[in-house]
């Protein structure tokens, strides 16, 4: 971060001193686990000792500064006698504030920075925290104010330090903080504004974060979170469902059981009984069994990103599986001699288009005895963002982490998705029924339960996520395919010929694509005049106490449909967007909107903050009643959330409705 850029935040933020402490610790002493209730500076001043900041650890001796943000975990290890201050304190964004000055906050954040180091000049920082110290035990009025005081210049000393040794602070990582957070306090009652103010954040700018990195809300992904612990509560104890709703964060077994049947498809009971008898896992050692039947709750993070990490279980159960493989095939050996297959192997490199067919393969080619092979095999080769992969011609065991929706109105059922498919809204109006989608596999979140992923032995993989990809192919063939692209995604009608062509499948995908847009023809009769020539459409999302407005081109929850497919005018702002969609300030909303406003989630939480308020109010569009309200962030999402044909079908439906009540008022 630039020096300016950091003088200019703390020129902009109220400062409150939260606390002065002054701690002597005994040598070997410790301190463990003990989360920062708020921004806080460490100055050790005697002795030496190993601190943890998270989980990056630093070597301090005497005159060393450190320095982390509200939520991070310390722990210390003293190895002689030490002594430190602990300064904590609060910054505050003075309102109201300029849209920049929001932006950098947001972007750089400089009171969640963590560093340490030993400053060059240690005993004129050391002066300033001894009287800080001093005048924040006296307490009067007046020493507050000086406390406050004497924190600004001990500031001003240090950055200028920081700057001549070209101190660069870290970044922590705002997701994998909130998901570590939600991990370890899944049994609290938790919202998204109390994780964002755990991590000292604006609950919007948190979830569109959460949302980009990890494809779920930080809310769904709190119910994964319970639901999984729920789920191994009910297989390894006799606890009643209250005893667990209690342990895992709900009031009562209702409430359990009506969210456990939401992530996992049927009730706590059922599945304790259906689990206890399931033929298919009766057999397998327990340490297997653990993994076959339930999505490991302990996901490791690393540092950089969210792949899972290797464990000792982990490797435990694939040399199991390969035993059992190996007795498999020995009874199978007489087959196998008189048989040959073609393994699908995925190529490297890289290019620029979306997956597409190239060649289809025939394998059953004579052998060099002259007869000709007991079992022919097709592949299809196709190009991907990172190269070209052989897949099956006809896949039998598909599993894919996005698309669900996409495969089916192919005619593909899967054998495993990831857990957020199998809850989508549009799944009860697919009339696909209860005991198709009961044989789909709960594979988790990002990325799949790889343990899990494994057991169902897939002929074909595919995955949204590049860095889950290399994983993915240690199990099987993948393809990668990604749903988002940078902040912007494809197109709905190209992400459904993007799928089809991995299956060959083509043409199914066009007569769907033609009956639909015939639809979309007529829907766009239906609703002539209503919108007037010469006048745009904006569309803005109001939830969680943020602001978005959607581009016209790359966005998602419906502007899709408004735009491509019913062909509604956007504004200048809309067209000219980067990326697919903008967080701006309530001030600059006008500069937004158009003589027309779709505005979804309006009726969720902190969405009054903007409805309620006198500026939106005095929007020419909502003076003329010409705003249009849908759609919803709540657990289960909505049509609008995705983009398969079932959804796009659902979101057209709405859209025309709401438009047509406008005309028939």
């Amino acid at each position: 971060m630039k020096l300016n850029d950091h003088i200019k935040l703390w020129n902009h933020v109220f400062i409150k001193v939260m606390d002065v402490r002054h701690k002597r610790m005994e040598k070997d002493g410790e301190l463990r686990d003990y989360r920062l209730p708020s921004s806080a500076f460490l100055y050790t001043v005697r002795g030496s000792a190993r601190v943890w900041l998270d989980q990056r650890i630093h070597s301090v001796e005497r005159f060393h500064i450190l320095h982390g943000g509200k939520g991070m975990s310390l722990n210390i290890a003293a190895e002689d006698e030490l002594e430190y201050y602990m300064i904590l304190y609060k910054a505050i964004l003075a309102l109201p504030a300029r849209k920049e000055i929001v932006q950098l906050l947001e972007r750089e954040n400089p009171f969640r920075d963590q560093y340490a180091f030993p400053p060059h000049n240690p005993l004129s920082l050391h002066n300033k925290v001894e009287l800080l110290e001093q005048e924040w035990r006296q307490m009067t009025g007046l020493g507050k104010l000086h406390v406050r005081a004497i924190f600004h210049q001990f500031v001003y000393d240090l950055l200028g330090q920081m700057h001549r040794q070209g101190i660069r602070p870290l970044k922590p990582d705002p997701v994998l903080q909130a998901a570590e957070y939600i991990r370890e306090h899944f049994s609290k009652p938790l919202t998204l504004e109390s994780i964002a103010e755990e991590l000292e954040c604006s609950a919007g700018h948190l979830s569109r974060l959460f949302k980009h990195k990890m494809h779920t809300s930080p809310i769904h992904y709190l119910g994964q979170v319970r639901a999984d612990r729920a789920m191994e509560l009910l297989m390894q104890t006799d606890a009643t469902l209250q005893e667990i709703a209690e342990n895992v964060g709900y009031p009562d077994a209702h409430s359990l059981s009506r969210s456990f049947k939401k992530y996992k498809g049927l009730s706590p009971v059922h599945f304790k009984k259906e689990r206890q008898h399931h033929a298919r896992y009766q057999d397998l050692p327990l340490s297997m069994a653990k993994y076959a039947l339930q999505q490991s709750p302990s996901t490791h993070y690393t540092d950089t990103d969210y792949q899972y990490q290797n464990n000792v279980e982990g490797d435990l159960f694939m040399h199991g599986r390969i035993k059992i493989t190996a007795m498999t095939m020995l009874l199978c050996l007489s087959l196998l001699l008189g048989a040959c297959a073609n393994s699908p192997a995925a190529g490297g490199g890289t290019q620029a288009e979306p997956a597409k067919t190239v060649a289809e393969t025939g394998n059953n080619q004579p052998k060099d005895n002259g007869q000709p092979e007991a079992v022919q095999s097709k592949t299809r080769t196709v190009s991907t963002l990172m190269g070209d992969v052989e897949v099956p011609a006809d896949p039998q065991r598909v599993v894919s982490d996005q698309y669900m929706g996409h495969l089916l109105k192919l005619g593909i059922i899967p054998v495993g998705v990831r857990t957020f498919m199998l809850n989508e809204a549009w799944l009860d109006q697919s009339g696909i029924s209860k005991e198709i989608l009961a044989g789909i596999e709960d594979l988790g979140g990002f990325p799949m339960n790889l343990e899990k992923l494994t057991y169902l032995e897939p002929d074909l993989i595919i995955g949204s996520i590049e860095k889950n990809i290399e994983d993915y192919k240690k199990i099987g063939t993948t393809v990668f395919l990604p749903y988002w692209e940078g902040l912007s995604t494809a197109g709905p009608l190209d992400k459904f010929r993007r799928i089809s062509e991995i299956f060959g499948k083509q043409e199914v995908a066009e007569q769907w694509i033609a009956e639909y847009e015939g639809k979309v023809e007529e829907a766009r009769k239906s609703i002539e005049g209503i919108i007037k020539e010469g006048e745009t459409v904006s569309i803005v999302q109001v939830a969680n106490k943020s602001l978005y407005v959607l581009a016209a081109e790359g966005g998602n929850y419906g502007s899709s449909t408004i735009y491509q497919m019913l062909k509604l005018p956007p504004t200048e702002k809309a067209l000219n967007m980067k990326e697919g969609f903008e967080n701006i300030s309530l001030e600059l909303l006008p500069e937004y909107t158009g003589d027309h406003i779709f505005v979804y989630g309006a009726k969720d939480e902190g969405a009054s903050d903007v409805l309620d308020s006198e500026l939106w109010k005095g929007l020419p569009a909502v003076q003329k009643g010409q705003v249009y309200m849908y759609g919803s962030f709540d657990e289960k999402g909505d049509e609008f959330v995705m983009e398969d044909p079932y959804s796009l079908e659902m979101q057209l439906d709405s859209i025309v409705k709401l438009l047509l009540a406008k005309k028939n008022q």
